[in-house]
């Protein structure tokens, strides 16, 4: 699930300009360079203006339906900057954060051991995994109290979006300030480079937390991600309330993105062998991909539909269903089948599997859903994304935002992933390729 946190859509660069000497504190003065990526400090700061910017854009475009450049003019028509607005929406986004977190404190779950810490495996944190719970709970909460997630949610949209990107800032600044003190903190190799700049953007500190709250992995799943799957139930609530019905492409849009929000909250221990959390810093890029990036762009078919709906044929939605279940099939077996042998390989469920016994001591699955191609799994994940934006019909090019972001991404992780793999496994990874030579489509590419 890590695309859902991270915006590695944007070019990262190696070239010697955006490299600075450095010892291995990330200050300056050593002769190894810093490998800086997103361009370096520049392009750092560029994205960390830019991406509130095409939020607040993709909103405005799936509210009137087409590409619309003059979208800054709308943005605060209709008593959207109203003050006291803006202070209620920050105020109820802030009480959505805190009953998260009353969630993960007083719901039971279990406590388990992270992965190693920059690769040494004496040195782990503990985690406390109710996520799932969790996610019944507001589930429960809504239905049952029968809240009117349209008129909280759906008529602020707009303000709600501003509200939260100035939260993201305020968080993001903290946890840059707060990773000099005490200075024994751990700190992500990819964010210590010394530039402010760079290091806000990328995250300085690896694992903030307060006591045994972790920030970083309690972001990745809980208040953006379930805040995602609210704002669609208060989009298909709209849709009733203004046209009288709720349309199959509403619906299955929403159960298409409730069961991807489930499914992140079930298979939660999986996150912790992510790159967001072994690799990546707590810093703007993944606060604002929780926070801000996930629920309000991940929410564009739904408000799309709102007042756009392509009123699909029962055939067209059976093969849209069909596909979507095909590439969830696939996403989750590639996903299981390699967590199942993380944690046991000989498990009599993957205890058949081939493998490549590399020199660092580690398994590299050559069979099954890993023998057919090396991100089989992003190839599932994008035919699910694919068939959220299908719901919607072809009348515009908005709602399929998503499906070429994701592409995007999904391509330069995949080879951000590769250049790791080989600095990491050496000739080993050479073999690996020869043996796994395809990266998403078995035969194909």
């Amino acid at each position: 699930l890590a695309h859902f946190n991270s915006l590695r859509h944007i070019h990262s660069s190696s070239s010697s300009s955006n490299m600075c000497k450095h010892n291995k504190n990330g200050s300056k003065g050593d002769d190894e360079p810093f490998p800086y990526e997103f361009g370096g400090p520049v392009g750092a700061l560029a994205t960390t203006l830019a991406l509130p910017v095409v939020v607040l854009w993709l909103l405005q475009m799936g509210r009137v339906g087409y590409m619309n450049f003059d979208f800054y003019k709308e943005l605060c028509d209709n008593d959207k900057c109203d003050p006291m607005t803006l202070v209620k929406c920050t105020l109820g986004l802030i009480s959505w954060f805190l009953l998260k977190v009353l969630l993960w404190y007083v719901l039971p779950g279990p406590i388990v051991q992270g992965a190693p810490i920059h690769g040494d495996k004496k040195n782990t944190l503990p985690y406390k995994l109710n996520g799932h719970l969790s996610y019944w709970a507001v589930v429960g909460m809504v239905f049952g109290f029968k809240v009117p997630l349209n008129e909280l949610l759906y008529k602020y949209f707009e303000p709600l979006a501003m509200c939260d990107i100035g939260l993201c800032l305020v968080m993001s600044l903290y946890m840059y300030t707060n990773s000099f003190h005490p200075k024994d903190k751990i700190l992500a190799k990819g964010g210590d480079s010394g530039n402010l700049l760079y290091d806000h953007f990328m995250g300085r500190e690896l694992n903030p937390r307060w006591g045994t709250f972790d920030w970083k992995v309690f972001c990745e799943l809980r208040p953006g991600l379930v805040g995602w799957m609210l704002l669609n139930i208060a989009c298909a609530q709209e849709q009733l309330a203004v046209h009288g019905s709720i349309s199959g492409s509403m619906y299955l849009v929403n159960i298409f993105q409730a069961i991807y929000v489930w499914d992140a909250q079930y298979q939660e221990r999986a996150i912790l062998t992510t790159m967001d959390v072994t690799t990546d810093g707590f810093g703007y890029m993944l606060v604002f991909g929780d926070l801000a990036w996930v629920p309000f762009t991940y929410s564009l078919q739904a408000k799309y539909l709102v007042h756009h709906d392509p009123n699909l044929s029962t055939v067209a939605l059976a093969v849209i269903l069909a596909l979507h279940i095909l590439g969830f099939y696939i996403f989750r077996g590639a996903n299981g089948q390699k967590d199942k042998f993380r944690r046991n390989p000989n498990d009599p469920a993957v205890s058949h599997l081939l493998y490549l016994q590399t020199k660092r001591g580690t398994k590299l699955l050559t069979s099954g859903w890993w023998g057919m191609a090396r991100k089989i799994n992003y190839t599932g994940d994008w035919i699910m994304g694919l068939t959220w934006c299908l719901v919607c019909g072809f009348d515009s090019i908005v709602p399929y935002f998503y499906a070429i972001y994701f592409c995007i991404l999904l391509v330069h992780r995949s080879m951000r992933d590769d250049e790791m793999c080989a600095h990491k496994y050496g000739d080993d990874w050479l073999e690996y390729k020869r043996q796994v030579p395809y990266r998403f489509i078995p035969g194909v590419i």
